[in-house]
């Protein structure tokens, strides 16, 4: 049974406010705090650089974490790299591949930012972005992908879930016609891990990337990529702990993952995402999708009740609704409703400008959901937005 009030007693600050901001990061549950604390105070050393016990624990708590991350995602342990978030995830894929003058990319003009700038900057090399149209709700038909591919495509950049529109892409499909065509596939998990089934093996991608601080509820400067074959990609950072050895000018990288995590990783994040994953785990993965798109589903159709409030997405949406209050500005509405209530919700381009601009608005106001949201707070949005409706207008 999904006790939704038990689940609550874990994130103490649910007593204070209606989180509503999700999309942007998640709460982190006393069990995560509670193993990152206990790194610091009964372990604490730095990761594979000595032979003392507590380099030991530090090491093998680690590497316990990367296993979770992997059985998680059903892929090896191996193609699990730890990242800061999702943006180094795929800046690493942008600054890893080799590419050519006439290379080119797809990817949409409803991306986050992060999955948008960084093959923007390719141009240097001669790079070239096709950019790919969504409908008004935000769904992407992977045939206009298949049409924009050439022989010179080198990659598709999709993200699985809009964190503007809450729409849900057919990545299952795209993967496919990507992979029919010869041409890799990099799927931004950054609104859908910890919220949707995602096997990377079933899925069949070739780069996926996440961050920790999201659906999967740990803490924030975490992040994964996993990458299908991790040695087709170039570091673009080196220092210690990514090499085997260096005589010289010349230098032996350690095998992957290893190699794309030079420097001191965030050891207690990364021990803390372990811990996370395990809490998804604990609550069941479905458990957690049935229940965030049922509020968000019902966060949007009683929005959409309100005369002057204009919805943005499909009915079927995943996790979270964007919305606008007649013409009022959208941080307005977002500061009343903090002030007002307590709640609190993202406002503005969720980086995400071209969407936006898509739609012809200066931003909206967002309410995205975890599996600690509950139906009363979705009321308690929907009372207060259709007071400030009535207000206004």
């Amino acid at each position: 049974m999904y006790d939704i009030y038990s689940i609550r007693r874990d994130f103490p600050v649910l007593n204070e406010v209606i989180y509503l901001d999700n999309a942007a990061t998640s709460q982190t549950p006393r069990q995560s705090v509670e193993a990152m604390n206990e790194f610091f105070f009964t372990y604490a050393a730095n990761y594979g650089r000595g032979a003392h016990r507590l380099a030991r624990k530090t090491t093998e708590q680690f590497e316990i974490a990367r296993e979770v991350v992997a059985n998680f995602f059903n892929a090896k342990a191996e193609k699990v790299i730890f990242t800061k978030n999702t943006t180094e995830g795929i800046n690493i894929v942008a600054n890893g591949l080799e590419w050519f003058s006439g290379d080119r990319i797809i990817t949409s003009i409803i991306e986050h930012h992060s999955n948008y700038l960084p093959w923007i900057a390719l141009r240097k090399y001669g790079v070239k972005l096709d950019l790919i149209e969504s409908d008004r709700e935000g769904i992407i038909d992977p045939k206009n992908i298949e049409d924009v591919i050439t022989g010179r495509t080198k990659l598709i950049a999709i993200s699985h879930i809009s964190n503007v529109f809450g729409s849900v892409q057919d990545i299952m499909k795209i993967v496919k016609i990507g992979h029919k065509n010869d041409v890799k596939v990099l799927i931004d998990a950054a609104q859908s891990a910890g919220h949707s089934e995602l096997s990377f093996r079933e899925i069949g991608c070739d780069f996926l990337a996440m961050p920790g601080h999201k659906g999967l509820l740990g803490p924030q400067g975490t992040g994964v990529l996993i990458a299908d074959d991790p040695a087709s990609l170039a570091p673009s950072v080196l220092g210690g702990g990514a090499v085997e050895s260096v005589r010289g000018c010349e230098y032996e990288l350690l095998e992957p993952p290893n190699r794309f995590e030079a420097g001191t990783p965030n050891i207690p994040g990364v021990i803390g995402l372990g811990r996370s994953v395990e809490y998804v785990q604990d609550l069941g993965l479905m458990n957690i999708h049935n229940h965030v798109n049922m509020i968000s589903r019902l966060a949007a159709k009683d929005l959409s009740d309100i005369q002057g409030v204009k919805v943005y997405g499909p009915p079927d949406r995943a996790g979270l609704v964007s919305f606008n209050v007649g013409e009022l500005n959208p941080h307005d509405v977002s500061l009343i409703l903090d002030e007002t209530n307590k709640i609190c919700t993202r406002s503005g381009y969720h980086c995400a400008m071209p969407a936006l601009q898509f739609l012809d608005v200066q931003g909206t106001v967002r309410a995205s959901f975890g599996p600690y949201n509950t139906i009363e707070e979705v009321d308690v949005l929907v009372e207060s937005v259709n007071q400030l409706a009535t207000t206004f207008f």
